[in-house]
């Protein structure tokens, strides 16, 4: 197991996946994780924005060729949550597609097929970010 993220944060992470068998094994490994809550788990765009707004995740990992679109899911989650990681988990690697997520705004990106603990890792990364960056929202900072 990874290390955790910061001490005593639980951070939240919504699994996004149309594949219903990867989404409940995404789902179980995110649980077994102490210092990580499932916030919910969707298998389209309507399902995943509407997890999103209500849940407020932290992190939400996002497969590219979700019904619904991947970028424009990803786009609409960003715009609702201020803060919120979003780590594309996707069988696809190439660069076209990488580059279309990198513009709808992700945070990472990984590939199906890596180790549960490399998953694990980035996301209590992309999560940290994500609390690092509401804690600076709240102390008022800004940059400039």
């Amino acid at each position: 197991m990874t290390p955790a993220a910061a001490p005593g944060a639980s951070l939240r992470v919504l699994v996004c996946d149309d594949n219903d068998t990867l989404r409940a094994a995404l789902a179980e490994v995110v649980r077994a994780q102490p210092d990580l809550d499932l916030a919910g788990s969707a298998a389209d765009a309507d399902e995943a924005i509407r997890l999103a707004v209500a849940c407020r995740p932290h992190v939400v990992v996002l497969d590219v060729r979700f019904p619904g679109g991947g970028p424009h899911t990803a786009q609409q989650i960003i715009r609702a949550v201020p803060g919120v990681r979003v780590l594309v988990f996707s069988a696809y690697g190439d660069q076209g597609t990488r580059a279309e997520m990198a513009a709808a705004g992700v945070s990472g990106y990984l590939v199906k097929g890596i180790a549960n603990v490399r998953l694990l890792a980035e996301i209590r990364a992309q999560g940290a970010e994500a609390l690092a960056s509401a804690a600076f929202a709240v102390e008022g900072g800004s940059v400039g």
